[in-house]
């Protein structure tokens, strides 16, 4: 029905530029609270109403009037309803809302999607340093950013994803001692382990392959191991390249792939640190006290200034932060997407701050920042905090095996980003309508059963006769699926992923009530295919939902 509203919509556009120069670019429709009051709403006339100084109820007269004898308000509108101040709802005609299933049916896997458009976005996320097994954080972060990027490849952008990491801080240095101190055979609890060592018995396992002098292969780095425990850089390294291919192997298992590794020490070696305090400095927004150089942040609305080098010589996290956002506006983003956990929520001012008192040209709120809340996981009731892999904390691999890659994203996925969301491993392996993506996924198998059942070729449903489809319940289901692209839309505007994992649901929810209501395979030959054709589009609109949020659609279950 998108190319139906796209006609009503220009026929609007077109009336309210005659009722006010410049009113045509906000025509838009809304949906009506209530479906009994209709299929699209308009409350232009109320918003007109007062710089023109007219009633708004007789604008609104005035507009039905113009909108009934637009040529495409006659060929697709039943009727329009003057209601309350000044509201048009506005009632389709049924092959208006059949028009939904040809869209789907023509344009397939592309349905939802906008046309490509020359503009750039960088998504940035899970990050993690190379210290442990990715945790159900990274994993919430993991699915947030991919559906995010999805969701702007709907919209035409082109997207780059993007892990960044630090290779060489003082966890990389702990990570290094754990190591070296399990290969020379201490362990936790021995005399002379390390208060602030890492304890999981990944480091074992880290230890005895350095030991075992293996080769280790990540994405973006691969090294082999000397066995000489005195070797301090060849155990920092080998240590970093096993935990990234840990860590790829976690995203594998996710169905993930980033287009590039960003190295945190890159920013030194460049030299792109010191041009970015450099610039700083140079525009006249630092100043020294106390030994230490500090930004005056609160020249651009942070709530304090902040030390950019300590008194040790040393740069603060926030200056790296700097410059690594500058080197993503020099690459040619600008649209940069932060995707990280609210115990960031602090650096948002200052990053920005410190951008903007940079003076390269990078606007006021760049970047956009996505910050989630942890996830709490329980299991057989109970709340589950540590895994054997990792000595404290529940790992992204752990909660893929004990449930599925598509539940993980799924669930993930179905609350708002800062929102506390506590994952149920019981319910995510429940083969019933309890569990949400059972029911989305069961939704298509069962659409692509009966399309099997017919047997026969899809690819003629796309010409076939709608008119058949004038029942409530398919009309029902037909306006739920006109709802997809523009749902996409305004998802990705607002960095919303749950909104589909929302829509789907609902999709899948009105067509179990229509197959439950009507029966598909008739005798007659005309409405059994105009209902195939209803439960093809169908079909296609969940997998590519699904497809969006990175999860199967699979045809049996």
């Amino acid at each position: 029905m998108q190319s139906v509203k796209n006609e009503l919509l220009a026929a609007l556009a077109a009336e309210l530029e005659k009722l006010s120069l410049g009113a045509g670019e906000k025509a838009a429709f809304e949906s009506p609270k209530q479906a009994s009051h209709g299929d699209l709403a308009c409350t232009a006339a109320m918003q007109l109403a007062k710089p023109l100084k007219s009633n708004p109820r007789a604008l609104g007269e005035q507009l039905k009037a113009a909108l009934e004898a637009a040529p495409a308000f006659q060929r697709w509108v039943d009727a329009i309803e003057l209601a309350g101040p000044g509201f048009l709802n506005i009632r389709l005609k049924p092959a208006a809302k059949q028009q939904v299933v040809r869209d789907v049916l023509s344009q397939k896997e592309r349905h939802g999607q906008q046309a490509p458009r020359n503009e750039r976005v960088l998504v940035e996320f899970v990050s993690a340093n190379p210290t442990g097994p990715l945790h159900v954080g990274h994993g919430r972060q993991a699915a947030l950013g991919d559906a995010i990027c999805n969701l702007f490849a709907t919209q035409g952008w082109q997207v780059h994803r993007e892990f960044y990491y630090n290779d060489a801080g003082v966890q990389i240095e702990t990570l290094t001692t754990s190591v070296q101190l399990r290969a020379k055979g201490l362990k936790p609890g021995d005399e002379g382990w390390p208060e602030a060592a890492y304890n999981g018995d990944y480091i074992q396992d880290i230890a005895n392959d350095f030991l075992a002098k293996k080769t280790v292969r990540a994405d973006d780095r691969s090294f082999t191991a000397s066995g000489d425990v005195d070797d301090v850089e060849g155990i920092r390294q080998f240590a970093v390249a096993y935990l990234r291919h840990e860590q790829d192997k976690d995203l594998q298992a996710f169905r993930l792939k980033f287009d590039e590794y960003y190295l945190e020490s890159s920013l030194y070696t460049s030299g792109r640190v010191e041009a970015a305090v450099w610039k700083l400095v140079a525009s006249g927004h630092t100043y020294e006290q106390g030994g230490a150089l500090w930004l005056r942040t609160t020249d651009f609305g942070d709530d304090k200034d902040r030390v950019m080098r300590k008194q040790d010589g040393g740069y603060t996290y926030f200056v790296p932060d700097v410059a690594y956002h500058i080197t993503k506006w020099e690459r040619g983003y600008p649209k940069v997407i932060n995707i990280q956990g609210t115990d960031h929520h602090g650096t948002i001012a200052r990053v920005r701050a410190g951008l903007q008192a940079a003076g390269v040209g990078i606007p006021a709120g760049y970047p956009d920042y996505v910050l989630h809340t942890m996830v709490r996981v329980v299991k057989g009731g109970e709340e589950v905090k540590i895994s054997k892999r990792a000595g404290s904390y529940v790992t992204l691999r752990d909660l893929i095996e004990w449930t599925s890659a598509d539940a993980v994203r799924f669930f993930l996925l179905s609350r708002k980003p800062d929102t506390e969301y506590t994952f149920d491993v019981d319910l995510a392996v429940k083969n019933d309508n309890e569990n949400p993506v059972y029911y989305v996924q069961m939704a298509h198998a069962r659409a692509c059963s009966v399309l099997d059942t017919w047997g026969g070729d899809a690819a003629t449903l796309a010409e076939v006769d709608l008119a058949p489809l004038d029942t409530p319940a398919a009309q029902a289901l037909m306006l739920k699926l006109a709802q997809y692209p523009d749902m996409l839309t305004a998802a990705a505007q607002d960095f919303a992923p749950h909104d589909v994992t929302f829509y789907l649901r609902d999709l899948a929810a009105s067509y179990h009530s229509y197959y439950d209501a009507e029966r598909i395979l008739v005798d007659d030959e005309a409405v059994k295919k105009a209902r195939l054709a209803l439960v093809a589009a169908v079909a296609q609109v969940l997998h590519n939902g699904l497809s969006v949020l990175g999860v199967s659609a699979p045809t049996r279950m």
